[in-house]
């Protein structure tokens, strides 16, 4: 255990601490003959016993106000799990509404009007279920990133659970900005992981409504940032109501969001995605990330610095208080 002292200039004074070992003019008292008086072994008890009781009192008020401690740590733990980077769309599509689950039972030329006055926002019911996600998995470690035209870290690989949740609720500040930028967004994200030692299964968590048909360095980009880290992606799409569909979609179709797809699936690394048109499917969805994600994980976890000051307060205070009932026990001889 490393032991460390914040104000270590402190215990210089220590010395301070033999002041009661020295004799004083009135421990002298003259005797025509010593021989004559009888050995008083309680009294050399006692004054061997107050004089000790002082010296630890000294000392450990001393040695408490330099601040004495153990270090900050850093440990390593096992648990099952993985590193997951929550990648959210903050663009201004995220604020529209989600289909409700009857939404098959509507008139296909009322579903768009539907869908703006019915639903639950697409951002708002993402980060609710994500907040669950993430209280469910005590032993992951998320990190937390928006992004729009710009990625935006909003909380660091952290096995906190209230920082994160505390991240995704920052997601719902303020209205998203029309541009979005995917191919940058997932470049930064897989930045984050350049630093960061391999401990265990990663994953890129991407929760967009929106593709991108992106050019071929940012697509190498990408592809050689993923399979360098060994992370995974799973991107969870969140279907607009005109949105393309990965089921059913034609090998002619372009949209922007099928050609994401379809680059995703070219990648050397593991890929899932998950279609959600309602906020069921969305839930299923995340529910289902949970399921795959569920591997051996290394992970450190720093352990704060201790205090250890207390302790010898306390043990001052106790000295200094039989200090105080012996003397009152003398005086109280004396009268």
């Amino acid at each position: 255990m490393s032991v460390d002292f914040a104000h270590a200039w402190v215990l210089v004074l220590l010395p301070i601490a033999a002041l009661p070992l020295l004799r004083r003019r009135r421990d002298t008292l003259v005797f025509s003959n010593v021989a004559w008086l009888p050995v008083d072994r309680v009294g050399r008890i006692a004054g061997f016993v107050w004089r000790a009781l002082a010296v630890v009192a000294i000392v450990c008020t001393l040695v408490s106000l330099s601040g004495p401690g153990r270090s900050e740590t850093e440990v390593m733990r096992t648990g099952r799990g993985a590193e997951i980077l929550v990648l959210m769309d903050r663009s201004r599509s995220m604020d529209d509404r989600m289909l409700t689950a009857d939404w098959k039972q509507l008139d296909p030329t009322l579903i768009r009007l539907q869908a703006q006055s019915r639903g639950e926002q697409k951002g708002q019911v993402a980060r609710k279920l994500l907040a669950k996600f993430v209280a469910e998995r005590p032993d992951d470690r998320f990190a937390i990133m928006l992004f729009s035209a710009n990625p935006i870290h909003v909380g660091p690989f952290t096995q906190h659970d209230e920082v994160v949740q505390a991240a995704i609720t920052a997601g719902g500040v303020g209205r998203g900005l029309s541009d979005t930028d995917v191919g940058w967004a997932l470049i930064t994200a897989i930045k984050d992981f350049d630093q960061r030692r391999y401990t265990g299964s990663r994953i890129i968590l991407l929760v967009s409504d929106g593709g991108a048909k992106l050019d071929e360095e940012t697509r190498r980009d990408i592809t050689e940032g993923l399979r360098k880290n060994r992370i995974a992606l799973n991107w969870i799409y969140l279907r607009s109501v005109n949105g393309p569909d990965f089921v059913s979609a034609q090998p002619d179709e372009n949209a922007a969001e099928l050609v994401l797809h379809r680059f995703f699936q070219s990648l050397p690394i593991p890929y899932r995605a998950y279609q959600a048109q309602t906020p069921e499917d969305l839930a299923q969805a995340i529910a289902e990330v949970g399921k795959q994600q569920n591997f051996p994980l290394d992970y450190p976890e720093r352990i704060p610095r201790r205090d250890f000051s207390g302790y010898f307060f306390a043990i001052a205070a106790a000295c200094c208080l039989l200090l105080f009932l012996y003397h009152a026990m003398q005086l109280k001889s004396f009268r």
